[in-house]
This record gives C-alpha cells, structure tokens and sequence, in this order.
C-alpha cells in the first residue's frame, strides 16, 4: 500500500475526499474523448496483431474479475492482439511471485502492482518505465489523468498509471446487530462503546469481530495505530538503535500501544476462534452468512458481496471504524495505491510497444474506468460514470460523504521484508508469545 512527498500526498488525500463525496454522479464523456478513443481503436486495428503478457490482481474470486475479463476482450476485439493473462488474487505470496519474475527475467509485458514501496524493486532495477519517457513518443498517454495523483517513485518519477483508488472502513451485518438490539454505528462511534457492543454480540453466541491474523492483521494494524495516535502522524515509523533495540518515544508508543489494543481484542474473544489459522475467504464467509457482526476491509469487497451475496446486500452496510484518542471515526484510510506499469522487456520489443500502450490506454480510459468504479476514488480528469447504485455501494457512498479526513497506510512506507515480518508476528504478540516492542524492533531491523 512510496515513498512521496508530503506535499504530494496531501493532494492526493485531499482530492480523495472531495472524488469519494462525488463520485455517484454521472457525467457524459467529452467527445474529444470519444474521438480520440476510437482514433487509438483504428491505429491499433491497422497495427499487425501481437500477443501480450499481463498480470494484475484481479484474481478469480475478486470483486472485478468481470469487468477486468470484458475490459480485456473489448480490448482484443479493438485490436485483434491477443493477451496472455497470468492474474491472480493479491496477497503477500502473489506480491513474492510477481518480484522474483523480474529477478528471474520473466515479468509480463504489463503490471497492475502497487505504487509504492512494493514496487520499488523494480523499479530501482530499471525493469519498468516511466511515463515521461512513454509520453516522448506517445504524447497524449494517460493525459486523461491528474498527473498530481500519480504515485511517485523513490527517484521522483511517475511510473504507473493510477486505476481506481480506495477506501477502507468497517462493514457491519446489520442483521447480526438487530438480533443483538445494537444500532449500525454512527459517525461518532467511539471504542467504547465499540468493545461494550463486542460483549453484548459475544455473549448473544456471535463472533464480534470476523478478521484472520493469519492472513490478513493489516487492516485492523492500520486503525489501531491511528487511535493511538492521530491521522496525521499515522506515516511515521518507529526507529531502532544501533543495538537493534526499539528507540522509545512517541511513535513507537503509538505502535506498541495499537498492538496491545490488538491483543485487547485477541483476549477477550472478540476475533474468531480459528482467527490465527483462518484465512481470509473463510472469516469474510462467517460475516456474509450472519456469524459475525464487524469486518474492515476495503472498497474492493464491496464488490465481492455484490457478486456473491446479492440477495442479501440489505443485511450490510459500510460504518466506521470505532475512535479512540484524539481519531474520530469520520477519519479513514484511503487513495490510490494500484496502477499499471509498462515494463522494459515490453518497450524495448518493438513487436510489444504499441500494444502495451494501447492495453494500458484502454484499461484506463473513462469508459473502461467507469465499470470498475462504485465508490472508489479515481484520477480521471472527467471523473468516472458508474450506473445506478445498490443498496451497499450507496451505502458506502453515504459514509464516504461523512468522512472528514483520509490518509495512506503506513505499511505501504516500509520495505516487505519489515511488513511481512511484523505481520506474521502479530499472532505472536497477542498470544503472549513475544511482546509488542520486541516485534516491532524485529521488523523495524529489516525497514
């Protein structure tokens, strides 16, 4: 989930904002955009027919998977290439696989990766370029976009062309909630009264909190830093000393402090009892089917409960996550942490070229941008035009108009060595097997 600047990052939260409060309503697209689209479609036609390797995280079970499949066939009607798609679901291990292709030599001719520090890899090692260069012989690539949304490199130049961004919050099964006589909460809900409706769904036989430590610690990580701190030092990092012991002040406190409100929670059976070995499909599953009242996740799962539990959309709706400190619950995580590179291997093909541009083009282009967005935050200068919203995704429309700060996760400013270290830790802090400090000086060492 980059290393930018400040400055660059309060723009990018600060458009967030006003994009999540707008994006629901529809606009026509310009017709120079038309024009220029089916322009794009002709010179690509007359182009002789390629194949192109791509790979993104829009594995089989991910909200999207539709949309990405017809994006990609209208792309391949358009141009009669062919494209070689290698997706899969976006996890730790997926990440692994796509930075030892490139070390191997074998990475795609298109990514859809992450835009921060995930990404920096490869791009240290010149296997991706950048969009300044693609523009010297494509001109008008991406000029749909805001370019002061695109994620900048460590070296201070754009690489990716950003997709729709994101949000995380806390979804809520309404049903679970009603049997237990506990109202959906609102945006003054504080973690307070958050543990003591944990109690009461505990004790009416629910599990409170549907979340796996196993697979997925971050999301639950991110808020609890921020209540323990504020959202605008929710970026910092702890530091280590030369004797790789924690150095104490007050943003290490704040992370020790979030890791503790952890196993606070671990401690009290609020979290599931398989919730060290659980993966994440299953605790999704146990809050979809009315086991379990919390769950927070982002923008994307939306889409996941509209695929698969669509008889069922009125039980849920998006909340917010429960403040504590000097947080309010209207502060959330978001932005736009994805986009699509253009590799090397690929530009240097003169076979490939074209034919990467134009899937990144079209991938890209309002009209295609506009199927994948709900809620989602974008940088389309026109903004996208999604259909008529069900009730979840209006749902989360109405909580994103209420949110009245957003900002990056601080994962995304470590390396993945430290993240992956720290997360697989966390199971052992709220068992008692290690303490909070000595995870994060573990973790930390490896930043």
């Amino acid at each position: 989930m980059k290393r930018k600047s400040l400055v660059a990052m309060l723009v990018v939260f600060a458009m967030s904002v006003s994009l999540l409060a707008g994006c629901g309503s529809k606009t026509e697209k310009p017709a120079e955009t038309t024009k220029k689209t089916e322009e794009s479609k002709g010179d690509a036609k007359a182009a002789e027919p390629t194949e192109i390797t791509v790979v993104t995280s829009y594995g089989g079970d991910d909200g999207n998977r539709q949309n990405y499949e017809n994006a990609v066939a209208s792309y391949q009607e358009a141009t009669g290439n062919t494209v070689m798609d290698a997706s899969a679901t976006s996890n730790e291990e997926w990440k692994a696989k796509v930075l030892t292709d490139f070390e191997t030599g074998t990475e795609p001719d298109v990514l859809f990766f992450f835009t921060n520090a995930d990404a920096e890899p490869f791009i240290e090692a010149g296997k991706v370029v950048d969009i300044a260069t693609i523009r010297e012989t494509y001109p008008e690539y991406a000029d749909n976009m805001k370019d002061s949304m695109m994620a900048a490199a460590a070296d201070g130049k754009n690489y990716a062309v950003p997709s729709s961004g994101f949000w995380e919050n806390m979804f809520v099964n309404k049903k679970v909630l009603a049997d237990c006589n506990i109202e959906v909460p609102g945006p003054d809900y504080t973690w307070d009264q958050f543990l003591a409706d944990c109690q009461t769904i505990k004790d009416k036989g629910y599990t409170p909190i549907a979340v796996s430590l196993f697979e997925v610690p971050h999301y639950w990580f991110e808020f609890v830093l921020m209540n323990n701190g504020t959202m605008a030092n929710q970026l910092e990092v702890p530091a280590v000393d030369a004797d790789g012991k924690l150095v104490e002040d007050t943003v290490s406190e704040k992370w020790v402090n979030g890791l503790n409100d952890m196993k606070d929670l671990y401690e009290k059976g609020f979290f599931p009892e398989n919730t060290l070995t659980a993966k994440d499909a299953d605790t999704v599953q146990l809050f979809a089917e009315g086991e379990a009242a919390f769950l927070i996740d982002g923008s994307w799962k939306v889409g996941h409960f509209v695929d698969n539990y669509a008889d069922q959309l009125e039980d849920y709706a998006i909340s917010y996550v429960p403040a504590k400190g000097e947080r309010k619950a209207t502060e959330a995580l978001g932005g736009i942490s994805m986009g699509y590179f253009i590799t090397k291997k690929a530009w240097d093909d003169p076979a490939k070229q074209a034919a990467a541009v134009a899937f990144v083009e079209h991938m890209t282009s309002d009209e295609i941008m506009s199927t994948f967005v709900t809620t989602e935050v974008t940088a389309l200068k026109n903004g996208a035009s999604p259909e008529g919203l069900n009730s979840l995704q209006q749902s989360a429309a109405d909580a994103n108009n209420n949110i009245t700060g957003i900002t990056g996760a601080v994962q995304d400013t470590i390396t993945s060595e430290c993240k992956t270290d720290l997360f697989a830790n966390i199971q052992h802090v709220v068992t008692g097997e290690m303490t909070a400090e000595e995870a994060i000086a573990s973790a930390i060492a490896l930043n």
